[in-house]
């Protein structure tokens, strides 16, 4: 939370010294115009989540063929290098009552399709907040709109990329795992069941 604060706090610094030098508009508009396009996205991003999290969840389940990850998504993963730099990224789903930071119950099937869900479900808000934060765009005018509004929008969509790319790179994972889990219950419950005689014997 701390990374993900710092970053905007920084790029707010940035956009509003840049356009406060270069005199793209009087200091106070500048520096209003970066607060509320940032409030905005805050808004915005907000928004999305809670109608995510209150959509039902068997529209996000481990089987759901939009979720599947494919061998070149994979790929390109790795080639990124996500594995390295993963968990230095902002992971805000504790806000909503479900933290995806770490594994809490990692011999709990039902806890992992869980996690699966919400690993989903965040993918699908991010993404969402993609196009939406370019929505900030349609509030200024003038050559704020490119150089406040514009600039706001490209560091959010840098905000909702990398934990897009995080959580696709862990779900492959988890469903190997859960995959493990179902296959190894199946199996104690063919041993565990009585062996019929026949003949009444």
């Amino acid at each position: 939370m701390k990374l993900y604060l710092l970053t905007i706090g920084i790029a707010m610094a940035l956009i509003s010294g840049v356009n406060i030098a270069f005199g793209v508009a009087s200091w106070y508009y500048v520096v209003l115009s970066v607060i509320w396009c940032t409030a905005l996205q805050f808004a915005l991003d907000g928004a999305i989540a809670i109608i995510i999290r209150l959509t039902p969840d068997r529209y996000y389940g481990v089987d759901h063929p939009a979720f599947y990850v494919s061998a070149a998504e994979k790929k390109l993963l790795g080639r990124l290098r996500v594995r390295r730099w993963k968990d230095k990224v902002w992971e805000l789903g504790g806000l909503g009552g479900f933290s995806k930071k770490h594994l809490d119950d990692p011999t709990n099937p039902v806890y992992i399709e869980k996690f699966i869900i919400e690993c989903n479900k965040g993918v699908v808000t991010h993404r969402l907040s993609y196009p939406i934060g370019f929505l900030a765009m349609l509030t200024l005018s003038g050559a704020c709109i490119f150089t406040v509004a514009l600039p706001v929008a490209i560091v959010n969509l840098y905000l909702n990329i990398l934990p897009t790319m995080v959580l696709r790179y862990n779900t492959p994972a988890l469903k190997r795992l859960l995959t493990h889990m179902r296959k190894t219950a199946a199996y104690c419950s063919a041993e565990e069941q009585p062996i019929s005689h026949q003949n009444g014997n």
